[in-house]
C-alpha cells in the first residue's frame, strides 16, 4: 500500500470511530452520538467509509476518492442538521429569554472533530493517490 492509500484508510476508519464519539451534550446529562441523532444518517456513513476502507485497501482509487467525497458532503451536512435541531429545538416555547436559555443547554462536543477529521484526512488521501502513469525507461545501447 502507498501513503495515499494508507492516509485514505486510516481517514476512513476514523470516519468509523467518529460515530461513536459524543457530538451533543443536551442539558449535561447524556451524550448522543450519530446514532442518537439519526439512526439511518449514522448507518449511512458506516457504509461509506466501509466501502472507503475496502477500496483504499484493493487501491481502487475512482472508489476511493468518491466515498471520501461522499464522507465530507454527509458530515458537512449533518453538522448543519445538527445547529438547526439545537436552534429550532425549543421554538415552541413563546417566551424568547427562556427559549435561549434552553438552547444553550445543550452543548458541542469533541467528537465532531474527529468526524470531520477523518473525511478530510481520506480525502487528502484520495485526492494525492492518483496514480502515475508507467513511464518506459530510456533504452541504452
Amino acid at each position: 500500500m502507498r501513503l495515499s492509500s494508507i492516509l485514505s484508510f486510516l481517514g476512513f476508519v476514523l470516519l468509523f470511530a467518529g460515530t461513536y464519539c459524543p457530538l451533543l451534550r443536551p442539558f449535561h446529562l447524556f451524550n448522543w452520538n450519530v446514532y442518537q441523532l439519526n439512526q439511518p444518517y449514522g448507518i449511512a456513513l458506516v457504509l461509506v467509509a466501509v466501502i472507503g476502507v475496502i477500496s483504499s485497501f484493493l487501491n481502487q482509487y475512482k472508489i476511493t476518492r468518491a466515498c471520501a467525497w461522499a464522507s465530507v458532503i454527509l458530515v458537512a451536512v449533518l453538522f448543519i442538521a445538527a445547529i438547526i435541531k439545537v436552534e429550532t429545538t425549543f421554538s415552541f416555547i413563546p417566551f424568547r429569554k427562556f427559549d435561549s436559555l434552553l438552547t444553550r443547554q445543550i452543548k458541542f462536543k469533541w467528537g465532531w472533530f474527529v468526524l470531520f477529521a477523518g473525511p478530510f484526512l481520506a480525502l487528502a488521501g484520495a485526492i494525492n493517490g492518483k496514480p502515475k502513469g508507467f513511464v518506459k525507461p530510456a533504452e541504452t545501447v
